[in-house]
């Protein structure tokens, strides 16, 4: 009997384990109780995928250059094909950044002015809080924010419109978000999310975003 019991409580002991939860948690209408796990599963290759930032690109020459988004004294030192100047090679590199830029984020969203993003920051803001942002670019003008502490998280998204419309926030309406604790303790954010907005704008198509983490945590 006392065998039987005591492999009862084994099981049900590493049942619990699997996912980790305070039930007694208050919880705003604007937040989302986060759920913990040992070891949140699914597909995270996209963090093996990178990028050149946004505005570098490989020229007809196979040099790495930018357009766009660079310093303005790098145009003295490319020729009027655009071909950097052989002299001004070691000079161009010290002022643009050609590091790889390893993917954080894989999602999909519905919301204005929206075309995508692969990067996301999160940084610790106090001892028990991680405020999180995706990277807009020249297409995207809307970015996920998450500020996370303790079991809870507020989501929002943050539209800096190139139109006349400005800068809008929208609140959190309904959704899910599992973080793996074990990668948490080691300042990693791996997580899985699906959230739903609120919107004045058109109450028939749902304003969301949901998809997948993968960050480093920078520390204060």
């Amino acid at each position: 009997m006392i065998k039987r019991l005591t492999f009862s409580l084994l099981i049900l002991g590493l049942f619990s384990c699997r996912q980790i939860t305070h039930k007694n948690e208050r919880i705003g209408k604007d937040e989302v109780k986060i759920t913990w796990v040992e070891n949140l599963s699914g597909d995270f290759s996209f963090r093996n995928n990178w990028d050149y930032p946004e505005g570098v690109y490989m020229n007809e020459f196979g040099q790495l250059s930018c357009d766009g988004i660079c310093p303005p004294e790098t145009d003295r030192m490319k020729d009027e094909n655009g071909k950097i100047l052989r002299d001004s090679l070691t000079a161009f590199y010290r002022l643009v950044d050609t590091t790889h830029k390893f993917y954080s984020i894989h999602s999909e969203a519905r919301c204005y002015e929206w075309a995508g993003t692969n990067f996301i920051s999160a940084n610790k803001v106090s001892v028990d809080t991680v405020a999180c942002f995706t990277a807009n670019n020249a297409a995207t003008h809307t970015s996920l924010n998450l500020k996370i502490a303790n079991d809870k998280c507020i989501p929002t998204i943050e539209l800096n419109s190139i139109t006349n419309a400005g800068t809008k926030t929208y609140s959190y309406k309904r959704g899910a978000i599992k973080i793996d604790k074990n990668m948490w303790d080691k300042g990693v954010l791996k997580a899985e999310f699906d959230f739903e907005f609120n919107h004045q704008e058109s109450s028939k198509e749902p304003m969301y975003w949901k998809g997948k983490i993968y960050t480093s945590i920078n520390a204060k």
